[in-house]
């Protein structure tokens, strides 16, 4: 049996309440959500945000991998005349592991 959610729409959803769920809706939900969103706003507004040590260290990483160029120009030219000399070798047997290491990564 295959079930379809696109166009599910709210007269589509089991909206089954228990009991104890029919007593609570016979008051008006919405000066409730009204109360709750208040208070909230209110607590928020005292609070402080800290970050942990962990993310901080990250934030030094990522600014100090920012310095360091997106690629290596001197490897690119290197690989590049060893391709036109013909003297670039690969490595079969490390390139097979390296692409069975990214598919374990990728596939599990």
């Amino acid at each position: 049996m295959s079930v379809d959610f696109n166009g599910i729409g709210p007269g589509q959803v089991n909206t089954q309440r228990t009991t104890a769920d029919k007593g609570a809706g016979a008051q008006s939900s919405q000066p409730a959500t009204n109360e709750q969103a208040k208070t909230q706003s209110q607590g928020a507004r005292g609070e402080n945000v800290s970050l942990s040590s962990q993310a901080r260290n990250l934030k030094q990483l990522e600014q100090k991998l920012g310095d360091y160029p997106e690629m290596d120009d001197d490897r690119i030219e290197q690989i590049r005349s060893a391709l036109e000399n013909g003297t670039y070798k690969i490595d079969a047997e490390k390139l097979a592991q390296k692409m069975l290491e990214m598919d374990e990564s990728i596939f599990g």
